[in-house]
């Protein structure tokens, strides 16, 4: 605890730390059902100068993984999510992010890092630059699957939902920005390290983090290139690109289309009232923190 009597004296950290990375958007609108079947993860660096007992400033880099895919978000249930079953879309994104955050000690320090408190639980916000592009795979080829192997392709220049068409929304920007908050708890391991673990969401300031928008419908695919229309419109192919090799999308397709009566034309790329906002992420990280040692004065010698 602070000591009555006693000045603050600032100190530095540097950290790194690992965990993982979840997507929040229109291809998995429920928390709990994406944390279980699309983390992936996430590498972060970060300083940060304690600058009173209870308040530190810190910068931070983090690069992450998001993946969302309509069959697995659907394949437990099809019959409940058959929207997403039939639409069959997916993304892979790697986003990087470069954060500046305050961070609110619930637990003060003392008044030198060594008295710094054992353990120390806090809170966290502030905005991050960040810089994404989202990917899919190419359909597979059914009759040359392996002189035609499948590939990654850039989303955005596309123009998926009619993007930088006449009369249609501009291309999405691949430079954004996010709203970072969360929480997070830190234990004193000795005087130069702490190990740490927090949890944190990012509120974007986009909605294509997966080339998708709450509003998006098919678009004019004649002003769509080859690729376009493809990466577009995956409504019916026989399998789903990521599980190549999975049992026959067709006969859970057409039990869909026979149960609900639905025709896949009425499938759009976003359901109304699918998801609300733009999208989000999940971090959670474990790290390892190591306090910078202060300068050390020497004592000047006496004259004789």
């Amino acid at each position: 605890m602070a000591q009555s009597g006693s000045t603050f004296k600032p100190y530095s950290t540097i950290s790194a730390g690992a965990g993982t990375s979840t997507y929040l958007g229109e291809l998995a609108a429920s928390l709990p059902k994406a944390l279980v079947t699309l983390p992936r993860y996430n590498l972060t660096v970060g300083y940060a100068r304690q600058l009173t007992p209870k308040l530190a400033a810190r910068a931070s880099f983090t690069w992450a993984r998001l993946v969302g895919d309509d069959y697995t978000y659907s394949l437990d249930n099809p019959a409940t999510y058959a929207f997403a079953y039939v639409r069959n879309l997916h993304f892979r994104n790697d986003v990087k992010e470069l954060a500046l955050t305050g961070v609110y000690n619930l637990v003060p320090d003392g008044h030198t890092a060594n008295r710094r408190a054992a353990y120390t639980p806090y809170v966290f916000a502030g905005i991050a630059l960040l810089a994404h592009n989202p990917k899919a795979l190419t359909p597979v080829d059914p009759y040359d699957p392996y002189t035609n192997p499948q590939r990654w392709v850039d989303l955005q220049p596309l123009g998926t939902a009619g993007q930088g068409q006449p009369d249609a929304k501009q291309l999405y920007p691949l430079l954004t920005a996010s709203i970072p908050v969360g929480v997070g708890f830190r234990y004193k391991l000795n005087d130069q390290i702490n190990l740490g673990f927090e949890i944190g969401v990012r509120y974007t300031l986009t909605d294509y983090l997966d080339d998708v928008a709450n509003d998006d419908s098919y678009p004019d695919f004649s002003n769509l290139s080859e690729l376009g229309i493809l990466m577009s419109d995956r409504r019916q192919e026989s399998n789903a690109a990521r599980h190549y090799g999975n049992p026959d999308r067709y006969s859970i397709l057409f039990d869909l289309m026979d149960t609900n009566q639905t025709p896949f034309e009425t499938i759009q790329r976003t359901a109304p009232g699918e998801s609300s906002g733009t999208d989000k992420y999940l971090l959670t990280t474990f790290s390892i923190q190591y306090i910078i040692p202060g300068r050390v004065r020497c004592p000047v010698p006496r004259k004789r």
